[in-house]
């Protein structure tokens, strides 16, 4: 059997082995708070890489220092992180997999305690980590704190403009360091998706109010990226804020399509994250939402959530919904997924194109 899943994809000049992807994972795991990865970020990542996925994602990576969701996030703002990565990079590569980065600026929810627990430093807590400690004054399109966080200072136009130059920065970076693709993060509630939403975008400028203002930062970082690299761009978008008067799978049809424009490539569809909201969380329940965006949208887009069986991700495929699965969890519980669902698929090309051949006698 040839499936779906493990057909290869062509996103601009960039040809991906198979549709089964992994998506950015936060780790929390820069202990000496510099933003450069270390031997976590290698294994971590190398891991998936070895297990058949067609592409990795780092995870969300600060183009700027005040743009990390917490001070052990990594960073691309300088060439000492960049290097550093492209050491990540090359065995990634060595695995037959995509190397993609995931661009990021957290805007109100930056300056926050590492999620999983007290800190090498003695630090825990939840929420906004005080500058006593390692945090800092957060940025935001209007000065409305996340609910629980400390508030965040409005930016001018001189700090948009900032912004948007970093995210190009970053991306010539992450091209130098070896990175395939780039992700800019307009999703789960952080800097861009905050400008997209009326609930967090309070504005009466050139960058609040109608729906052409509040994605002008996104059209302006997807623009600026695609002018400094020639790489595929992935944006990624909450549909949802699943909160009534906000940001809705409609509206991001509509900037997927300018974002097309702009010069992205692909559209990553998650949901949430924006204002503390009742999620209806159920196997592929943010699947519906990729496939409104692509076929509302005429877009190329991948799902996420809950996607976590062969049968399933084929499904989503073989149907139209989206061009490609983008899984989190289920890697990490399961780093060989790729090798598990070819298997279960009874897709034995796949299977004999992934397996290392360090493994093979576990396989064949």
């Amino acid at each position: 059997m040839t499936s779906a899943l493990f057909s290869p994809l062509t996103v601009r000049s960039l040809t991906l082995r198979n549709r089964l992807w992994v998506a950015a994972l936060c780790e929390y795991s820069v202990i000496a708070r510099d933003g450069v990865p270390t031997d976590w970020h290698l294994a971590h990542l190398g891991s998936f890489a070895r297990g058949g996925a067609g592409l990795v994602i780092a995870e969300a990576t600060a183009v700027t220092p005040e743009g990390r969701i917490s001070p052990h996030d990594t960073g691309i703002w300088n060439d000492a992180q960049a290097e550093a990565w492209s050491r990540v990079v090359d065995f990634v590569h060595s695995q037959g997999a995509a190397a993609g980065i995931q661009l990021a600026h957290a805007g109100r929810k930056a300056s926050i305690y590492p999620e999983w627990g007290e800190t090498p430093e003695g630090w825990s807590g939840r929420g906004t980590m005080p500058v006593s400690e390692a945090g800092w004054q957060t940025v935001a399109p209007s000065a409305i704190a996340f609910d629980g966080y400390d508030a965040p200072v409005a930016l001018d136009e001189q700090g948009i403009a900032d912004v948007v130059a970093a995210f190009a920065d970053a991306a010539r970076r992450s091209v130098a360091a070896g990175f395939d693709l780039v992700e800019v993060h307009a999703a789960h509630g952080y800097l861009l998706h905050q400008f997209l939403s009326p609930l967090s975008n309070q504005r009466h400028d050139a960058w609040g109010g109608s729906l052409e203002n509040r994605a002008r930062i996104v059209l302006d970082v997807v623009r600026a990226v695609r002018a400094a690299v020639d790489v595929p761009v992935l944006v990624r978008f909450s549909a949802t804020d699943w909160t009534e008067g906000g940001w809705d799978e409609q509206q991001t049809a509509q900037v997927a399509a300018w974002s097309l424009e702009a010069g992205a490539d692909l559209f990553d569809i998650s949901s949430g994250g924006l204002v503390r909201a009742s999620i209806p969380v159920g196997p592929g329940y943010q699947v519906p939402l990729a496939a409104h965006v692509r076929s509302e949208g005429d877009v190329p887009v991948a799902a996420v959530g809950l996607i976590t069986e062969a049968a399933q991700a084929e499904q989503i495929i073989d149907s139209g919904q989206a061009d490609a699965i983008l899984m989190g969890r289920k890697w990490m519980r399961d780093p060989h997924a790729a090798l598990s669902f070819a298997r279960d698929l009874g897709d034995e090309a796949a299977l004999q194109q992934l397996v290392p051949p360090q493994y093979r006698r576990a396989f064949f």
